[in-house]
C-alpha cells in the first residue's frame, strides 16, 4: 500500500467572479446576470481548469526520470504492458509537484528530501490510521512512525518491496528521482498489467491510493501529459494557418501572466485575478493575449477579449461538438454555454482534439485536451 494515506486534493478553485466575465482577459461584468451566471456555475480556477498541464511544467531532469524508468520497468515486470511517461508523471504531480523547488543533481538525488506527514492518527493530512515504524528511520527520517517519503510519496515499507537501484550507484533509494520512478512503475505495473486498458490503469492508481477522487485527479493529469506528449500534427495545415498555429506554438513555456500579451508577443500584465493574483510582475500572455498575438502573426487584429473575439469570423456552434472544428480555428468556453457574455476563456485548436492554451495564473502557455476545461461555447473561424 502507499503512502498517501494523506489525499492531495485538487487545486483550489474560484467560485465568486463578480468583477470579471472573462478570466483571462479581465473585462468588467456588463450586468448582473452574468454575475449570477458565474456564481450559479459551479466552481472554476482562474481559467477554468481542474487538470490541466504538459511537459513544461516539469522539471527537465524528472521528465528525464520517467522516460528512463518506461525504459527498464519490462526487466522487473516483463509482462507489463502500456507504461509510459505520462503515466508516472501524473503521479508524481499529485504526490509531490515533481518535486519542484527541491534541488535535483545530475544523479538525480533530490535535496531537501521530501517527507509527508507522520502517519500516527492524528488527522493531519488527512491520516486516520497508525502506521508503525518499519524502517527505523532509514527512509522518512524517525524511528516514530511511517510517513511518506520521496516525490512518488513511498511508505518505507512498500518501498522495501519494490525499490531498485535505476541510476548504477547500487542504492535503491526513494529519495532518488530515477529509483523513485522505476520503483512507481513496478509498482503501477503489479504483475503485469495492460496500462493501455482504462480499467487497469484505474485499478493501478486505485492500487496507488484508495480514492476515487486521487484516480480522477491523477487520470485528469495523465490525460493532459498524453496530449502534450503527442504533439499536434500539422503537415496538412499551411498558410495562414500554420502561421497562427506554429506562432502560438513558439511561445510554449511562456508563463501565463493575468492580462498580459499583445499583438508583439508577451507582455507584464495587470493586477488582478478573481483569485487575487497579478501578473504586473510576469511577462508573459493570458488566453486572449496569446490569440492576439498568434493571429497577428497572420495579419489578423483581435479584439483584446475571450468574449470579443467570439465576435469575429464564422461562428461554429457548441452543439455541433468538438468534431466541427479545425486547426487555427479559436475555441472558447463559457460559464453559460450559448451566451457569448459569459465566455471566459478562448483557445487556438490545433487537430487530434488539442489546443493551444495559457490557461490560468501559476501555469505556462502549454498543449491541453480541448476537453480539459468545462463550459465549451464552440468555435469561431477566421482562416
Amino acid at each position: 500500500m502507499n503512502a498517501a494515506k494523506r489525499r492531495w486534493g485538487r487545486f483550489g478553485c474560484v467560485g465568486v467572479l463578480l468583477l470579471f466575465t472573462a478570466v483571462c482577459c479581465a473585462a468588467p461584468v456588463p450586468n448582473a446576470i452574468s454575475a449570477y451566471i458565474a456564481l450559479a456555475s459551479g466552481p472554476h480556477d482562474d481559467g477554468g481548469i481542474a487538470q490541466g498541464g504538459t511537459a513544461a511544467d516539469i522539471p527537465s531532469r524528472m521528465l528525464t526520470a520517467y522516460k528512463k524508468a518506461v525504459q527498464q520497468v519490462r526487466k522487473y515486470v516483463p509482462r507489463c504492458h502500456g507504461m509510459n511517461w505520462p503515466i508516472l508523471a501524473g503521479i508524481a504531480k499529485v504526490e509531490s509537484n515533481h518535486a519542484t523547488g527541491r534541488n535535483i543533481a545530475d544523479n538525480g538525488t533530490i535535496r531537501p528530501k521530501i517527507y509527508g506527514v507522520l502517519l500516527n492518527g492524528s488527522g493531519q493530512g488527512g491520516n486516520t490510521t497508525v502506521f508503525p515504524d518499519t524502517d527505523g528511520g532509514k527512509w522518512d527520517g524517525t524511528a516514530n512512525g511511517e510517513r511518506a517519503v520521496g516525490p512518488f510519496q513511498f511508505l518505507p515499507s512498500t518501498w522495501e518491496g519494490i525499490g531498485k537501484d535505476a541510476n548504477g550507484d547500487k542504492i535503491a533509494d526513494p529519495h532518488n528521482a530515477d529509483d523513485a520512478a522505476l520503483g512507481a512503475a513496478i509498482y503501477l505495473c503489479g504483475k503485469g498489467r495492460d496500462l493501455t486498458k482504462r480499467s487497469q490503469l484505474k485499478a493501478a492508481i486505485l492500487q496507488y491510493n484508495h480514492s476515487d477522487e486521487y484516480v480522477a485527479n491523477v487520470l485528469g493529469w495523465i490525460d493532459q501529459y498524453t496530449a502534450a506528449a503527442k504533439g499536434p500534427d500539422l503537415k496538412n495545415v499551411s498558410g495562414k494557418v500554420r502561421a497562427v498555429i506554429e506562432a502560438a506554438l513558439s511561445q510554449r513555456g511562456v508563463p501565463y501572466s493575468w492580462g498580459g500579451g499583445t499583438a508583439s508577443g508577451p507582455s507584464y500584465g495587470i493586477c488582478c485575478s478573481p483569485s487575487g493574483k497579478s501578473g504586473a510582475r510576469i511577462k508573459g500572455f493570458d488566453c486572449s493575449g496569446l490569440t492576439t498575438y498568434a493571429y497577428a502573426k497572420a495579419g489578423i487584429s483581435l479584439p483584446r477579449t475571450a468574449a470579443a473575439q467570439a465576435g469575429r469570423g464564422r461562428r461554429i456552434p457548441a452543439s455541433l461538438g468538438t468534431g466541427a472544428l479545425k486547426p487555427g480555428d479559436l475555441v472558447f468556453y463559457a460559464y453559460a454555454p450559448g451566451h457569448d457574455s459569459t465566455i471566459y476563456h478562448v483557445g487556438i485548436y490545433t487537430g487530434g482534439g488539442q489546443m493551444i492554451n495559457a490557461a490560468r495564473p501559476g501555469t505556462v502557455v502549454r498543449l491541453d485536451s480541448v476537453n480539459a476545461m468545462s463550459g465549451y461555447a464552440g468555435g469561431a473561424r477566421l482562416l
